[in-house]
């Protein structure tokens, strides 16, 4: 072979590496992610498919030692199994997920059926490049493994800014599924077609082909996929849904058993409220802590509005600050009739300042106080959410408590996850508070339970300004009486959860498990 085409076949080859390595990170990340989205536990997700793939990735490798008397149609099988494995990844576990009570096994088999297949790919591409150009085995690894590493970081980038926002992670892993495809069969058929039977290239023109069928067909029929596997998910009908940058947003509507419509919004699954009895949460969260000082307050989550709504009772506050994660569900709040309606048009008021940021770094970036802090985060179920159940956390909000200014903690349920609820009250006093925690009934959610905290280190006293009522599920008795543990539920003494002990994800693990 001439010199030129030499230096030419061998770039397409390291051009290959770089591809393929750049669709199996994609595959990685898809199926960590996805995990994350619908189990929760970012950190175990992505332990669980890293361990398996990079151990089937080694067997993988072994197994492509026979394969080597045949590299290029080898080559060319292990990339149109990829592109279909690959790309049907997520949609297989998403179907797996809302049809079946399986996720976990599934999640395995596919991440090392991955594994195997990525892993015979070096040693396939490493025999191609020697057949091209004799090469010292050295500088062919370091060759290859450069390629690789390059393409690795290209995958890495391309997930998260380009694939998931623009195509979500059905479209974005059939593309890349596409991408191995045409890797595979172009680096064959322009270097290698001499050296297949003729009987081989009619085989690999027909796989070829089919897998470009199946992958088109399925990218053209993912919207109708997702609506189904979405549907199937929940039971009333499902009147909006995105996957934003940060999680999967659902909201149904149905009637409820006493008549009236009862609206839900669903973030990764897990239920935030119901328009039937949200209001039992949102008073019992709010009312407490506004019985003190409160002419500014600062919101941390909450961004449904519905605590804001509560908020706005108050004719003397000044300024409510809501910090939340996520714009997309900031924006359903001022957008969508239904939630507009419920949560009474309290995210468009002009004394609302909304801040689409993550609230850990957002605090460490302020300098000023609020009379009111409400936090009213998701439930610590994933890494993302867990640092806001943090001494760290507690104590860097603290810092931005004015002077007799008081905190509200959701802290989950004192009935289904005790552990976890007391977890919280021992996290504040190590940040160096001494909580009130109290309780309601929230019939959608069960016994709900809070903590509420003053600053300077004092008991705060728990009370209603009924000023401002009449409240729908509130009275004074009732607050007295939500301080009030039953025997089964009493105090635990529970480590506290800190950043870089984060106890409170494995203990939310555990307890909801059982429900």
């Amino acid at each position: 072979m001439p010199a030129r085409r030499v230096r030419l076949a061998r770039f397409g080859l390291l051009a290959t590496a770089f591809a393929v390595s750049a669709c199996g990170l994609v595959y990685e990340l898809a199926l960590i992610t996805l995990g994350a989205y619908l189990v929760g536990n970012t950190a175990k997700q992505a332990s669980i498919v890293l361990a398996v793939m990079v151990f089937a990735m080694g067997l993988g490798a072994l197994a492509a030692k026979p394969l080597r008397r045949w590299p290029a149609l080898a080559f060319a099988a292990v990339e149109l199994a990829l592109a279909l494995l690959g790309g049907f990844s997520v949609m297989l576990l998403y179907a797996a997920f809302s049809w079946t009570d399986l996720y976990s096994l599934p999640l395995v088999l596919v991440a090392a059926a991955i594994g195997l297949l990525i892993g015979a790919e070096i040693p396939l591409l490493m025999e191609l490049l020697q057949r091209i150009r004799e090469q010292a085995a050295g500088a062919a690894v370091a060759d290859l493994n450069a390629a690789d590493y390059l393409g690795g970081l290209i995958g890495g980038l391309a997930f998260p800014f380009i694939l998931l926002p623009f195509f979500g992670q059905i479209q974005g892993a059939l593309l890349v599924g596409a991408v191995n495809a045409v890797a595979g069969v172009l680096l064959v058929w322009i270097l290698f077609r001499h050296d297949l039977a003729k009987a081989a290239k009619q085989l690999l023109t027909v796989v070829a082909a089919l897998t470009a069928v199946l992958l088109v067909a399925a990218f053209a029929y993912t919207g109708k996929f997702e609506t189904a596997a979405r549907q199937a998910l929940y039971a009333a009908p499902i009147v909006y849904s995105e996957d934003s940058q940060y999680q999967q947003i659902v909201m149904t509507e149905a009637a409820s058993p006493f008549g009236e419509q009862d609206l839900r919004l669903y973030l990764n699954g897990d239920l935030q409220f119901s328009s039937v009895d949200e209001y039992r949460y949102h008073e019992a969260l709010v009312h407490p802590a506004m019985n003190g000082p409160h002419e500014n307050v600062l919101v941390l989550g909450g961004g449904d509005g519905l605590a804001v709504r509560e908020i706005l009772r108050y004719p003397d506050v000044a300024t409510v600050t809501l910090v939340d994660l996520d714009g997309a569900v900031t924006d359903l709040a001022r957008e969508f009739d239904d939630l507009v309606a419920l949560n009474e048009n309290a995210m468009n008021d002009p004394k609302v300042e909304v801040v689409n940021a993550d609230a850990f770094t957002w605090l460490r970036e302020q300098h000023g106080t609020w009379d009111t802090i409400i936090v009213d985060m998701p439930d610590p179920d994933a890494t993302e959410t867990a640092k806001l159940y943090s001494v760290e956390f507690y104590g860097l909000a603290t810092d931005h408590l004015a002077e007799a200014g008081r905190m509200v903690v959701q802290a989950g349920s004192p009935y289904f996850a005790p552990k976890t609820f007391w977890t919280i009250a021992s996290t504040l006093e190590a940040a160096g508070h001494a909580p009130a925690p109290y309780w309601v009934s929230v019939p959608s959610f069960g016994d709900w339970g809070y903590m509420l905290v003053q600053a300077g280190g004092d008991v705060p006293d728990l009370g209603l300004d009924t000023s401002i009522g009449p409240f729908q599920s509130l009275t004074p008795e009732l607050i007295e009486a939500a301080q009030v543990f039953p025997p089964d539920r009493d105090r635990m003494d529970m480590e506290p959860s800190t950043l870089m002990r984060p106890v409170i994800l494995d203990r939310v693990e555990s307890e909801w498990n059982n429900y």
